[in-house]
């Protein structure tokens, strides 16, 4: 069984379900609203662990409901929380609206998110030293990000970073760049992270690889909506198909897709194909029903039609 780390986010959803976005200064009505737990390091933990994977946390929440509520349900997907800690202002949340065609809009309070540090990480150590995985991504501090993975080149695991929310070359550490084995953003993130425009061509997304080989990146994972996923894992560029759905909430589209994909993905890479045709089904299911966490599918699910 493979043992992977997520250092990340921990939010809870406010989901405002609307017919479209709002023109600037524009009052709109909200057809329903709900809370559901998410943020990116959530549903990336919680994908990998229904996929069979051995997941550990490393986290940070707040002294309130919604930061028990986390611990207690991530217990419950068999997700280690040693690795949360505990900070003086509230739990993060994101406020998410949800148009009628599946497509949404997040915006996002870090909260405690915000508070990680690298001395959180250092006293999770342990739980790096164990791992064959480390997935990162910029909804905490990239001091804490690269700190995990300072650790992770320490011993000998593999990273996968993805770069959301959306941040250009220069904002990124370069520690973190150095640190990273695989980055998986999509088109947008990608095109933002290298200065260029977003595309889902492929002579723009070989641009856009390229870009990435000079920052010492050299295994890509772009995911392109609707479009497919465009790869270049085995030292050639592939567009692999996804399979084509009704969305309903994109929400945790793109975690699903890496959670699964990082327990599926072979040391050696060799079975990339297979990998990304297996994540690309568990986001297609996972589009299919609404929320983050209690739209992810479990192995069975995902075995099933595949």
């Amino acid at each position: 069984m493979k043992n992977i780390v997520v250092v990340g986010s921990l939010n809870l959803d406010v989901v405002s379900e609307i017919e479209k976005l709002p023109h600037q200064g524009a009052t709109i009505s909200v057809k329903n609203q709900s809370q559901n737990l998410g943020g990116k390091g959530a549903n990336q933990a919680v994908a990998a662990a229904r996929q069979g994977g051995q997941v550990s946390f490393i986290g940070a929440v707040g002294a309130d409901e919604a930061g028990e509520r986390f611990k207690t349900v991530l217990r419950e997907e068999g997700i280690d929380v040693s690795g949360i800690v505990t900070k003086k202002v509230p739990t993060g949340s994101a406020s998410i609206l949800l148009e009628e065609d599946g497509h949404n809009t997040i915006m996002v309070y870090g909260g405690a998110n915000a508070e990680l540090t690298a001395d959180d990480i250092v006293k999770a150590e342990n739980l790096i030293a164990n791992a064959d995985v480390v997935i990162a991504q910029f909804e905490v501090p990239q001091v804490a990000v690269a700190k995990a993975f300072y650790f992770a080149k320490k011993y000998g695991a593999t990273t996968i970073l993805n770069p959301a929310p959306i941040i250009d070359q220069d904002a990124i550490l370069p520690e973190v760049i150095s640190a990273t084995d695989i980055i998986v953003p999509n088109e947008t993130e990608a095109a933002a992270l290298v200065g260029e425009t977003p595309s889902t061509k492929l002579a723009d997304l070989q641009i856009v690889r390229e870009a990435m080989n000079q920052l010492t990146i050299q295994k890509t994972v772009i995911t392109l909506g609707g479009e497919g996923v465009f790869y270049h894992l085995d030292g050639t560029d592939q567009v692999a198909p996804i399979f084509k759905v009704t969305p309903v909430d994109t929400t945790a589209a793109g975690d699903t897709f890496i959670g699964s994909l990082t327990v599926e993905l072979d040391k050696d890479l060799g079975n990339a194909a297979e990998a990304i045709r297996y994540a690309s089904k568990a986001s297609s299911i996972a589009i299919q029903h609404f929320g983050a966490l209690q739209s992810i599918p479990n192995r069975r699910e995902v075995l099933k039609d595949l």
